[in-house]
């Protein structure tokens, strides 16, 4: 297994380009980094590539643009982060666009239920 890595520099470039989303929140996590909105993870940085979560009805764009999805180590593919086309990851506007489905997604995903209590004893009518 090969450990996640992101330099400070693009830690940087991350942060100027997420600035017009407002304030983003970006954690360490196994040397890559975790891109937080709200509270939410909505993107990773892992050896200096951005990677930005994609809702299952979302991945065919990412597809059909050439993306890749996330893959920490051979044969542990998650798909549910897709690295972004540099023509979109340079453009403010599109990496904008691009982030705000990502936080939608993030945003969407199911919370997990909670398993009710059992009780000792059932009523029945």
């Amino acid at each position: 297994m090969r450990a996640m890595a992101v330099s400070e520099e693009f830690v940087a470039y991350l942060r100027d380009q997420f600035n017009v989303l407002g304030p983003i929140e970006i954690k360490r996590m196994f040397g890559g980094a975790g891109i937080y909105f709200g509270g939410k993870i909505f993107a990773l940085g892992d050896n200096d590539t951005l990677y930005l979560k994609a809702a299952p009805d979302q991945r065919k764009k990412f597809q059909q643009a050439g993306c890749k999805p996330f893959e920490p180590w051979p044969g542990h593919v998650m798909a549910g982060y897709w690295t972004v086309p540099v023509d979109v990851q340079e453009d403010r506007d599109a990496l904008s666009q691009w982030a705000r489905e990502a936080i939608a997604a993030a945003a969407g995903k199911a919370p997990r239920r909670r398993r009710p209590a059992k009780s000792g004893s059932r009523r029945r009518k």
